[in-house]
């Protein structure tokens, strides 16, 4: 089964950009998945082609226009889910992204200006979703990330199935350090367990590297995977975030 990506976006000619290159490229190519993109600005039912308007109550900025968008919303295939970039949706994790990679596809609708106008969640199942704490000129970058993080788990676009298993996230700990040759560079030499060939040991290096890594650098995922409570310099115990 193809794995079918609708972009809804006010510049389509942006995509497949760097969809079209390395293991996402291949993997167009080869028919793994599809792209297509709408139009948002076709749905504008004014002389002006109108997509955005004032904010209700003032403000800077534009929003856009909710009857323009539930028209592009309509068009797209009511089998697979549709998403909407924005800074106020829910943080993308991979295991969300797992679930989008095993069905049929997804639908990604593309933020600009000021956002989205609040009914468009009223009115249509759509999934607000951010890909991080900022703000970008518009979702089509966040499109990109998501699409990606997708595909690379199709059957076969990876080279090895197991590629993705000790990844960042997968366990819920942020991945071991890597290395590679020459053992030694710039005086740094590559940790002697990586080169005894003791797989236990090994095994059982990465492990503990993956946990201090993600204690010290997210102390957010530590707590999440059952680690102690991450101390602050003065012995508090840090707030989390959730």
């Amino acid at each position: 089964m193809t794995f079918a990506a609708t972009v809804l976006t006010l510049y389509p000619e942006m995509f497949p950009g760097p969809l079209g290159i390395s293991l996402a490229g291949r993997a167009l190519a080869e028919g793994r998945w599809s792209l297509d993109t709408v139009q948002i600005r076709d749905f504008a039912i004014d002389r002006h082609r109108s997509v955005d308007d004032t904010p209700a109550g003032g403000g800077a900025g534009m929003v856009l226009k909710p009857d323009v968008l539930a028209a592009a919303v309509d068009s797209v295939s009511g089998d697979v889910p549709v998403l909407a970039m924005t800074p106020r949706g829910k943080p993308l994790t991979q295991a969300r992204v797992r679930e989008l990679a095993a069905g049929p596809g997804v639908a990604v609708l593309c933020g600009r200006f000021e956002g989205f106008d609040e009914r468009i969640f009223e009115g249509r199942a759509i999934e607000p979703v951010s890909i991080g704490d900022y703000v970008l000129s518009g979702g089509e970058i966040g499109a990109f990330v998501l699409l990606d993080a997708c595909i690379r788990l199709l059957p076969g676009v990876m080279g090895a199935a197991s590629s993705g298993e000790d990844e960042s996230f997968e366990t819920g700990l942020l991945e071991y350090p890597q290395y590679t040759r020459p053992v030694t560079w710039e005086g740094r030499t590559i940790p002697e367990v990586l080169r005894s060939g003791d797989h236990a040991k090994i095994d059982a290096w990465r492990k503990a590297r993956a946990e201090e890594d993600t204690r010290l650098r997210r102390p957010d995922l530590w707590e999440r995977y059952g680690g102690d409570p991450v101390l602050s310099p003065s012995g508090a115990r840090q707030k989390i975030e959730e």
